[in-house]
């Protein structure tokens, strides 16, 4: 199996255990074993960084996938919880009668806002990732097989910067009703 396949495996893992948690949740009423499924999906990020490194360890050279754990990662631990809780909140309103979810705002201050805070979830996921590139740049010990893995620092850096730019762009010039 390549790394490749070995992150896409990790994605659906993470979402085979949202969706298992909120099964056991709120179809089968079995809260607790749903809460540990859902608490859970740390473990798939886990694995495939243990993964990632190894395969780098074995004399890999960093390719854009092994780059690709590191912000796979970072993303899942930064915009995890908010995932999860997207999904909670429209599980309970399909299967447990809850209220119906809250439409996120769509202009104003109040999107403006949400704009911010998305932002500052993405340099959150930034930071993260950046803190395992460079620590599988450490591991790995090797300039020449690393070299992708600096790239992906920069890269993200400037996607960042421009997240930046369209997102606190609303402070300034809110979307209109």
């Amino acid at each position: 199996m390549t790394i490749a396949a070995f992150i896409v495996g990790c994605e659906i893992g993470f979402w085979v255990f949202v969706v298992a948690g909120l099964v056991f949740r709120y179809i089968l009423g079995l809260k607790r074993i749903g809460a540990l499924l859902l608490v859970a999906t740390p473990v798939v990020d886990l694995v495939l960084i243990i993964a990632t490194v190894i395969d780098l360890r074995s004399g890999a050279t960093a390719s854009f996938v092994h780059s690709l754990a590191a912000v796979y990662i970072g993303v899942s631990v930064a915009f995890g919880h908010r995932m999860i809780r997207w999904a909670d909140v429209r599980f309970a309103h399909r299967f447990a009668g809850a209220p119906a979810p809250e439409p996120k705002p769509k202009h104003g201050a109040a999107h403006a806002g949400r704009e911010r805070q998305t932002w500052f979830l993405h340099l959150l996921a930034w930071i993260i990732g950046s803190v395992i590139l460079l620590g599988m740049i450490w591991f790995v010990d090797d300039e020449s097989r690393t070299t992708e893995l600096w790239s992906m620092i920069s890269r993200w850096a400037v996607i960042l910067g421009i997240d930046f730019i369209w997102s606190f762009s609303y402070t300034f010039w809110p979307k209109k009703a």
